[in-house]
């Protein structure tokens, strides 16, 4: 369809010209107005529209008899082309072009949809970032949906992309559950508990909250704990690593679960040393100062922004000291030519200071970070709070989508049509999650509705699964009932306006990719998926396919059927939704 849009925006530009040369008008006059050619608000006015309102000064005349005059010196460039208003209506005819474009999608399969767009660009993205004194909850896995998925984009737009994870595993607040652990839990261990160990030193975390409520002196034994650790004492080290390392394990367990994987998987405490080290060399140059407590500080004044603490006067770190290390590091390691945090947007005043130290510190490719911000993710029941213990728990949440998955497939009486009904049930999970969280713009808070997420109908994950289902199953009935299509298929017979909408939606969908490649923004894909998934569901309800008038229009609809498949296959693995032939 681009193709025949800009063939189009040359013939009305070549028209225009001819209309103001017969009438004595500046054909300069022309040259400072665009030829717009757009998408009709509504199918049946056809498939491209020109607005010729912005030539009516230029002409001298309404814009509805330009619209005439226009429409019909293009009546043999083909198609079907008329005025409405001041807009000329353009109706493709697709046969050719229809041919061309599912050639394409059957030649490429998978990597139909794929742009050249970040072709040679390498792409880190950070995503996940869970801290070691609680385990994954809601907020983590839109973050994990979001890193995920546009990572896989960047790659479909030609990106080298490198999945990094940084585990914040040191700070006041793993001492803290570190603390309530010593004080209360008296040996015990996930193990005797009969406790997922990440939640095991969870409950800690929670305790400490609550006993910090009743002993006034809680927050600084924790602050001394942590200036413990920073010295390197041997007690406080020990039972840092053992409950690191039970969180560590119970954190990767949710993320095979979720299918989260990562190239590379960097830990704080490692890092913030470089990043101590870096402030210090600041220092020297006089980028940064220090105050009559020892405290150091970078003075932001200049870029609008206030003053900000880089060491505390005691010589520990903060988050954006090991951010500056770590960032250092990785591209020591790995050049980027783009790198994208995903954090939320409660952290953007921390990205814009962490950005601009960097480029103070003198590292030019500061200015190729990107923050992608995203908003807050609740349950129908309000906000959540780790230290109260009220957090919608990642591990929990599964395992209710994936029992709600498993009544529906029961209750609508399908387990001997879905294979393994537990293995199912966790694939219509997953793609209820991750389509569900992705759906919304990032930089939007949203409600995460558990059970409208999980619904077989409307615009959901399982909705797009089970049209994909649908699909897989016609075609093989087709394949089964008359063999494989062989020879030229006659697309031009495809004339109906769903066959028609379904041809340029499939076209649209590497404009699609592009697009959220452009914006790092996985809801324009499923925008699309679901527009073009309604659209096919209306087709399918209306439309004879393997009872068509002809075989040779039979042909051709299931030709069309096995592109929107193709297509449907390719946007749902660009958002981390297991496809289903089944369901």
């Amino acid at each position: 369809m681009e193709q025949e849009k800009a063939q189009w925006t040359q013939y009305i530009a070549s028209v225009l010209a001819d209309l103001a040369q017969q009438r004595g008008i500046d054909p300069a006059l022309l040259e400072q107005i665009p030829v717009v050619v757009q998408k009709p608000p509504k199918p049946e006015l056809g498939d491209l529209a020109v607005p010729l309102f912005p030539f009516a000064r230029v002409f001298r005349c309404p814009p509805q008899q330009i619209a005439e005059e226009t429409a019909r010196l293009l009546a043999d460039k083909g198609g079907s082309v008329r005025s409405e208003g001041g807009y000329v209506n353009i109706t493709i005819e697709l046969g050719d072009s229809a041919s061309k474009l599912f050639e394409q999608i059957f030649d490429r399969q998978e990597r139909y949809g794929h742009t050249d767009a970040l072709k040679g660009v390498r792409a880190m993205v950070e995503f996940s970032c869970p801290n070691t004194n609680k385990p994954l909850h809601l907020g983590h896995l839109r973050n994990d949906s979001l890193g995920f998925s546009v990572a896989r984009i960047l790659e479909a737009n030609g990106a080298e992309v490198r999945r990094v994870n940084l585990i914040n595993d040191r700070g006041i607040h793993i001492c803290k559950s570190m603390l309530a652990y010593k004080t209360f839990g008296k040996g015990k261990t996930p193990e005797s508990e009969g406790v997922k160990s990440d939640h095991f030193v969870g409950n800690y975390y929670v305790k400490f909250a609550q006993w910090a409520k009743t002993e006034p002196d809680a927050e600084k034994e924790a602050q001394r704990m942590l200036q413990d650790w920073e010295r390197g004492d041997e007690s406080t080290v020990a039972l840092w690593k053992l409950m690191n390392r039970w969180t560590v394990e119970g954190i990767e367990e949710t993320y095979r679960k979720t299918r989260i994987a990562f190239d590379d998987v960097y830990y704080e405490s490692q890092t913030y040393s470089r990043g101590r080290d870096e402030v210090l060399k600041g220092l020297e140059s006089n980028a940064f100062y220090r105050d009559e407590e020892g405290t150091v500080w970078v003075d932001l004044e200049h870029i609008g922004l206030d003053k900000k603490v880089l060491l505390r006067k005691d010589g520990t770190s903060l988050y954006l000291t090991q951010d500056i290390g770590t960032a250092i590091l990785r591209h020591e390691q790995w050049p980027f030519d783009m790198m994208v945090y995903v954090v939320g947007n409660e952290q953007q005043y921390h990205f814009t200071v962490l950005f601009h130290v960097l480029s103070m510190l003198g590292y030019s490719w500061a200015d190729r970070m990107y923050h992608l911000s995203y908003g807050m993710v609740n349950l129908p029941e309000g906000k959540m709070k780790s230290r109260e213990g009220t957090v919608v728990d990642a591990d929990d949440l599964i395992a209710e989508l994936e029992r709600m998955a498993r009544q529906e497939i029961i209750d609508k009486g399908r387990e001997d049509q879905v294979g393994n009904l537990d293995t199912t049930a966790e694939e219509i999970a997953l793609g209820a999650l991750n389509y569900y969280l992705l759906q919304t713009t990032a930089a939007k808070d949203m409600v995460f509705d558990p059970k409208k997420s999980i619904e077989f109908n409307g615009n959901t994950g399982p909705y797009l699964q089970y049209m994909g289902a649908r699909l897989s199953s016609m075609i093989k009935k087709h394949s089964e009932r008359f063999g494989e299509t062989s020879g030229p298929v006659d697309m031009s017979l495809l004339t109906l306006q769903d066959e028609r909408e379904l041809i340029k939606i499939t076209a649209r969908f590497p404009g699609a990719v592009r697009q959220a490649g452009e914006d790092k923004n996985p809801s324009v894909i499923a925008t699309y998926l679901y527009e073009m998934t309604r659209t096919f569901s209306r087709f399918y309800h209306d439309t004879p396919v393997l009872r068509a008038e002809s075989p040779e229009l039979m042909a051709a609809r299931i030709t069309l059927c096995k592109g929107v498949l193709q297509v449907l296959k390719n946007g749902c693995d660009l958002l981390g939704m297991p496809f289903l032939k089944s369901m």
